[in-house]
């Protein structure tokens, strides 16, 4: 299973005070504590640096000099404001793009939108990195591991072959398209491959401006996304299969879409997690256990309800010192599957394929941020 922290757009600047430097070294805490174990690796979306320079790339790696976990950074238009990436390129995490990295069996395709294009928000992959990632992402890949890609913002935001991008992403089936730029969170479903954003670290006007990083997961053809609160309790669940109704592109897996046997599959960070259950359509809580071989993964295997509608999936667990977390999905049945999955016919890789708010998953679906309807910064 591949899981990411996703730590939103720093814009570290000093006309804020640097507001979200201490925000970095929170999360560089609780990751070091809670997940160093269960992650693969700290992704940074782009806009790092909210002018480019070099001192607030210093204080970047100054917050990251005690993490445990590998980081991969990738540029957005602030970081290129000075025209040139090469204080980019000396900050933690940043190395030479496009790259691609094959962690859990996946390739995991990280590229720069921003250099190829004249600056601010002119973003384009260019000619030479479209044939690079035309022929990364021509690699034969299974179900159960379908690419991930990482990139400032959406297809829909590039200002060439936007269209041409998100055809390809859904035509080479990447199971999903992690991305900054937004300060907001955001899902997309344009019925082949999931698009996520998280909010910025420090110009956040959602949910009250309160700070926080996501935690991603695609488990086989699954996958799962949900946001935290920085500060807020442990331990933290994260359903990673059957696949929430939102999040579904594939109505013939039997693991999005389950019909005789209901496997059951959450992650769940923390110190000392002791229990955890699972409750089907508000039934009786049954026990999960440990896998042996995936840290932190806990699963059930039961019965598929008969129902013809969706139900609901809640994983709790419970951890040592009293603390407790849950999380909670829908799953459709094949008879709910069809009118669920009506799509858009919008073009992929927009923001009209944005999913329902969900606000247990820190969806809110207020698009407060500069692309739509916040300040301009």
């Amino acid at each position: 299973m591949l899981t990411w922290v996703h730590c939103g757009d720093l814009h570290v600047s000093h006309e804020d005070d640097y507001l979200s430097i201490p925000r970095l070294k929170a999360l560089v805490a609780e990751a070091n504590r809670y997940l160093a174990d269960t992650v693969d690796f700290v992704f940074l979306p782009g806009d790092n640096a909210n002018n480019g320079k070099l001192e607030q790339y210093r204080r970047i790696d100054d917050a990251l000099g005690e993490i445990h976990l590998p980081v991969h950074a990738i540029p957005g238009d602030h970081d290129f404001e000075p025209g040139t990436l090469n204080a980019f390129y000396r900050m933690h995490g940043a190395q030479p793009l496009p790259k691609v990295v094959t962690i859990d069996g996946r390739s995991c395709v990280f590229l720069d939108i921003v250099s190829p294009g004249s600056g601010g928000p002119d973003f384009r992959l260019g000619e030479t990195q479209l044939r690079w990632l035309e022929q990364q992402l021509e690699k034969p890949s299974t179900a159960a591991h379908r690419p991930v890609v990482f990139m400032h913002a959406y297809p829909g935001d590039l200002h060439e072959h936007g269209e041409r991008i998100g055809r390809l992403f859904a035509k080479a089936h990447v199971a999903m398209v992690d991305t900054g730029h937004t300060h907001y969170n955001e899902l997309l479903n344009d019925g082949s491959v999931i698009y996520a954003s998280t909010r910025s670290m420090a110009q956040v006007e959602e949910g009250n401006g309160e700070a926080g990083f996501s935690i991603a997961a695609v488990d086989g053809s699954s996958v799962s996304w949900r946001f935290k609160a920085l500060g807020s309790p442990w331990p933290f669940v994260l359903i990673t299969s059957p696949t929430d109704r939102r999040l579904v592109t594939d109505a013939t897996s039997p693991q999005q879409i389950p019909t005789d046997v209901l496997v059951v599959r959450a992650k769940i960070f923390g110190d000392d997690v002791r229990a955890a259950t699972v409750s089907v359509n508000g039934g009786q809580p049954e026990p999960m256990r440990p896998t042996d071989d995936e840290t932190g993964v806990w699963f059930a295997e039961l019965p598929a309800p008969k129902t013809p509608d969706a139900y609901s999936v809640i994983v709790r667990a419970q951890s040592g010192d009293g603390g407790s977390d849950e999380d909670r999905i829908d799953v459709l049945t094949l008879r709910a599957a069809p009118a669920a999955m009506e799509r858009s016919q919008a073009l992929p890789g927009t923001d009209a394929h944005a999913v329902d708010v969900w606000r247990e998953h820190g969806i809110l679906g207020s698009q407060l941020g500069p692309n739509k309807y916040g300040r301009k910064w």
